[in-house]
């Protein structure tokens, strides 16, 4: 006995055993397609639909063999050698996607691959269309991600810059050639249908046929040419099970076309479908060509930034034998590859100088419009642009490890993820469209007993185009992508979901001192000494201890240097490090063993007993101890400057009507001592990152809404807890991921700009919402009440959304910047954009 399929009801071939889980059964399926196809739609919790079926569903279409051999090749490590990043189990890709037309499209494909076991995250970008995909490895392989897509309706690739801005370009083509179609058949068909306007009673029966047939012809490339982006859209949507933006125009244009195809068959004299139909399509088509352009430009800051890297080098594989150069591929460069920057070029990778010095233009990553002095053994940042002399760099990271290519991620994560707002939006305005098509119906019924056939039809199709929700699903989107491009040009990368929403609601601003409102470079002003010991010995000592730690304090100590006296032999052996304390280890100096720790004076006192009388405690700055069993040894007292510009800073803050706070482990003299200097008055000393997540509870107990901006080193617990947390980034705490804002020059002034740019994009989404509402509920009545033809609905449909569009540019403009500022940072930009 054959078995049939469960979901589509054809044969399953005989040694075939692919099988869905319903109501505790196996039940087999005849290929992979519908397999997954019947799993979806249980995992989604519509099992009942297979019992509430009339007929089988329709076998599922796989791709032609020869594409399934194309996208299998995508598993070959060779090939994921240069878009694949490994991290542990998982791996992460960057896609390319086509055939997104709204951003239904987004939350489509987002749910069909979350659905999918072995998929980690998905992070799908809008406004470029880039798709960063992160999966279990062994679990699901890369071809069956492509497959997936291509199955809901859409393909995807590897992304290229090259490759996405030529598809750009074809797809900018196709819109212009489709509009340039539509605008001919809509004068055309004008031209027909103009004289049965005017004089439609006292034209004689054959001429006005005549007249009906040229309108039919002109139209017909209209119809099945330039609405084929409609089409497409609907079936996908159909395929899928829901109703998406395209829907309530297709229909539209069908039932016209249909209605003048049988107006034309059965003579009956009726005019205004086909030119009607040509008017229709050409308004939607240039109000969506609008939009388009207008998404790419809110949603650019990703793109430009990937494109600074350049494909090609000039690698020195002899260096230092000598100084020649050749052509070389930048993703063939690995750790340690030495290549030359010319004056006018771009850095490649990621580097330390090794000969040569010169300027380097970093406004394009950090917003900071005057160029850095880079000389030998300083650290260079691919994507930045040398502008004076030619320098030699030996290569550190590459790729996808490059500070830029981790930016780029933050932005990517940023534009892919909706806020509550931008959610609830698309779950409204995918209801709406349903209601609308299902309020046709009794709207159409209606119109045709109280008036006829004719009218009804074009108040029904006036009804599906005026209110279709285009405008609803881009309010909050293209707000977003402008503001987060606008705020990623000043050096500011937005990353968290909620970040632009919670941040616009800040009551309370709290700051750590070192690094954040002082310069991060301490020095030590004194060493006091506590015992027989003399400032080498315990400068060396110290050293050891801090060797291996990045935090300002131990760098200062590090950099320190005494002019007199002996240094010891020392050997480190077990070390300890306690977070926000100290560190301790055991030392073998000059062959004698002890146990030493540097930090703070209770964490030493664990070790050398009690600690001493403070006898400074007077004195500016911090303090570090440093002991071991036989005592406190010594005390460095360090002084780290407040950073330029903090004072204008938090006067700003303070206008904006904000609480500030001062956190820090630093000693009562030195924090207190600072908080002066700024006016600040709520502050705390010797705060342990415990004391500090203590201190933000209490604010968020309140009811405060806090922004935590630190150094990002010792202070993730804190940065964790806040509503919205900032990192203050240094070269090496760019690969912090905990925040959800990260401050790439480390220049303050832009915190000030940046809550304003929050409580304006929250403005703008509010009004865009607003103006969306309010078109939707005008709409409705007047097209339903018979006062809006269809072409005045499709001008209006696109007008609503290239309102929403505009206002959202808005963002793109700076505020509370300089003046000369920003007409140095519009020169840089514009090179940004050339390279």
């Amino acid at each position: 006995m054959k078995k049939t399929c469960f979901h589509c009801g054809l044969d399953v071939p005989e040694h075939l055993h692919l099988t869905v889980r319903y109501e505790n059964e196996d039940r087999e399926t005849c290929c992979a397609g519908c397999q997954a196809v019947a799993q979806s739609i249980i995992d989604a919790g519509l099992g009942s639909y297979y019992k509430q079926r009339t007929a089988d569903a329709q076998k599922t279409e796989l791709p032609p063999q020869e594409i399934l051999d194309q996208i299998r090749l995508y598993d070959l490590p060779e090939v994921q050698s240069d878009f694949v990043e490994t991290h542990g189990g998982t791996r992460e890709a960057v896609l390319m996607l086509s055939g997104i037309t709204c951003a239904a499209c987004v939350w489509l494909i987002e749910q069909q691959l979350l659905r999918t076991d072995g998929i980690v995250r998905i992070d799908l970008n809008y406004s470029t269309h880039r798709c960063r995909v992160v999966w279990e490895d062994g679990k699901i392989r890369l071809s069956d991600i492509l497959l997936k897509i291509r199955q809901t309706g859409y393909t995807a690739a590897p992304y290229d810059a090259q490759k996405i801005e030529a598809a750009n370009q074809k797809e900018r083509k196709q819109y212009i050639v489709r509009l340039a179609v539509a605008g001919l058949g809509m004068m055309q068909t004008m031209m027909f249908a103009l004289p049965t306007y005017l004089y439609g009673g006292d034209i004689e029966p054959d001429f006005l046929q005549i007249l009906h047939w040229g309108g039919f012809l002109m139209v017909l490339p209209v119809v099945f040419y330039c609405a084929v982006p409609f089409y497409h859209g609907t079936l996908r949507d159909l395929k899928n099970r829901r109703v998406g933006m395209d829907t309530p125009i297709t229909v539209a244009i069908i039932m016209t076309f249909i209605a003048g195809v049988y107006s034309l068959a059965t003579n009956a004299g009726q005019g205004m479908y086909f030119e009607s139909i040509a008017m229709l399509l050409f308004f939607l088509l240039g109000g969506r060509f609008m939009e388009q352009i207008a998404r790419r430009k809110a949603g650019d800051a990703a793109e430009r930034l990937v494109k600074l890297i350049p494909a090609f080098c000039h690698h020195m594989p002899d260096y230092p034998d000598t100084q020649e150069t050749c052509e070389a591929a930048v993703v063939k460069l690995k750790a340690g590859d030495i290549v030359m920057v010319k004056p006018g070029e771009t850095v490649p990778v990621d580097g330390t100088v090794v000969e040569g010095s010169s300027a380097v233009n970093e406004a394009m990553l950090t917003g900071e419009s005057l160029p850095v002095a880079k000389m030998p053994s300083e650290k260079v940042t691919a994507g930045t642009l040398n502008t004076q002399s030619p320098i030699i760099i030996r290569t550190d990271r590459t790729g996808s490890s490059t500070r830029l290519s981790h930016i780029v991620r933050l932005l990517d994560r940023a534009l892919a993820q909706k806020p509550r707002t931008a959610e609830l939006a698309e779950q409204y305005a995918s209801t709406f469209v349903f209601g609308e098509l299902l309020l046709a119906v009794p709207v159409f019924i209606g119109w045709m007993f109280y008036a006829d056939a004719h009218t009804a039809l074009w108040i029904t199709v006036a009804l599906l185009v005026i209110t279709c929700p285009c405008a609803l699903s881009l309010a909050t989107p293209t707000a977003l992508a402008a503001s987060t491009g606008a705020l990623a040009r000043e050096g500011i990368l937005i990353s968290g979901k909620q970040t632009l929403e919670t941040l616009a609601q800040t009551t309370d601003i709290i700051f750590d001192k070192t690094g954040t409102l002082t310069q991060g470079n301490p020095t030590v002003s004194r060493i006091s000494l506590l015992s027989g010991t003399d400032e080498a010995f315990v400068l060396a000592v110290a050293q050891a201890l801090e060797q291996q730690s990045e935090h300002p304090l131990a760098r200062a100590i590090l950099n320190h240097r005494v002019s007199d006296g002996m240094i010891p032999d020392i050997r480190v052996g077990q070390r300890l490090n306690h977070v926000g304390e100290g560190v301790g280890a055991q030392l073998t100096i000059n062959g004698e063993t002890q146990v030493w720790a540097l930090g703070r004076a209770a964490y030493v006192a664990k070790i050398a007993g009690e600690p001493p009388q403070d006898e400074q405690a007077s004195e500016s700055g911090s303090a570090v101890y440093l002991g071991n069993q036989l005592g406190f040894q010594a005390v460095f007292y360090l002084q780290d400057p407040l950073k330029e510009g903090a004072e204008e800073v938090v006067r700003k803050l303070k206008r904006q009507h904000l609480t500030l706070h001062l956190l820090s482990g630093a000693r009562e003299t030195a924090v207190a001592e600072t908080a002066r200097a700024l006016g600040i008055t709520h502050y705390r000393a010797q705060a342990m990152p415990e004391d500090k997540l203590e201190y933000v509870k209490a604010l968020q107990k309140e009811g405060k809404r806090v922004l935590m901006i630190g150094d990002g080193i010792n202070d993730a617990p804190v940065l964790a807890q806040a509503d919205t947390s900032a990192a203050v980034a240094g070269g090496t705490d760019i690969a912090r991921d905990g925040a959800d804002i990260v401050l790439l020059n480390e220049d303050l002034n832009t915190v000030p700009h940046m809550l304003a740019q929050a409580g304006r994009t929250r403005q703008i989404i509010r009004q865009n919402l607003s103006w969306a509402s309010a078109y939707n509920i005008i709409a409705v009545p007047l097209a339903v009440l018979g006062y809006v033809q269809p072409w005045i609905a499709a001008l209006g449909m696109s007008f609503s959304s290239l309102v929403v569009l505009g206002n959202a540019m808005r963002l793109h403009k700076q505020v509370d910047m300089p003046s000369e500022k920003n007409a140095v940072r519009t020169m840089t930009d514009s090179v940004a954009l050339d390279v």
